[in-house]
């Protein structure tokens, strides 16, 4: 089992946890994201894209924003990136409007670590986010992101096509055996996603996820994910 302090590049260098959409950095990083804060690293998240009229009203977004506010205070997150893009229409906006707000805030930032979604998940919102991260993370340059990992998103990541696009195969496990609670908790915060068994986005589900990925490395608990580059 990889110890989170043992991956990841300089390890006193920030982490951040690219997100399409407020709640995916819970579902799929938050039991990492509350042992990294444990651990004394600096956590921050870039949420891609922001609800916006006519698709959402005013009152949803003002509730999501809140939602997200408390759900990363309790996580211990250091800080929350809103990069405004609207949510649900990233395929008809410019890409290389995308690829610079990442790269900017990859440049201000410095990680050392970053968590992306994954480039199988069926929402386009999740497979650009990912694109753009890479572009954002190229090692063209002395200074780059050593280490790159996507996550899972239940309800995004399983519901593509099998076998015609890419599998979800985790092959880094994170202990969170002593953070699970903290992780289920935050995303209860998020009570206008939050949805009653046996929906995938439940706090059942969320338990089960953990509970099986842990079995997989003989621990009572586990966040999976895929490695996409780690330069040591």
């Amino acid at each position: 089992m990889t110890k989170v302090s043992s991956f990841g590049g300089d390890p006193t260098a920030p982490v951040l946890i690219v997100a399409p959409h407020p709640d995916d950095e819970v579902l799929g990083v938050g039991g990492t994201i509350a042992r990294l804060a444990h651990e004394g690293r600096e956590v921050h998240v870039a949420i891609v894209t922001r609800g916006q009229p006519p698709r959402f009203d005013a009152a949803q977004i003002a509730t999501v924003q809140a939602e997200a506010e408390a759900a990363h205070g309790h996580l211990g997150i250091t800080q929350t990136h809103w990069l405004d893009f609207p949510a649900a229409e990233l395929a008809e906006h410019p890409h290389g409007a995308l690829n610079a707000g990442l790269g900017k805030l990859v440049a201000d930032l410095a990680p050392s670590l970053i968590f992306a979604p994954h480039p199988g998940d069926i929402h386009l919102d999740h497979q650009l986010s990912f694109l753009s991260t890479l572009v954002a993370s190229r090692p063209h340059q002395h200074d780059y992101p050593a280490t790159i990992m996507a996550y899972e998103t239940v309800s995004e990541t399983n519901w593509n096509a099998p076998y015609l696009t890419p599998p979800f195969v985790p092959n880094v496990f994170v202990d969170i055996t002593d953070h699970l609670e903290t992780k289920l908790a935050a995303f209860c915060l998020f009570k206008s996603q939050v949805k009653g068994p046996p929906h995938e986005r439940s706090v059942e589900t969320l338990r089960a996820l953990a509970t099986l990925r842990g079995a997989t490395v003989h621990r009572a608990a586990a966040e999976g994910f895929v490695l996409v580059r780690n330069v040591i």
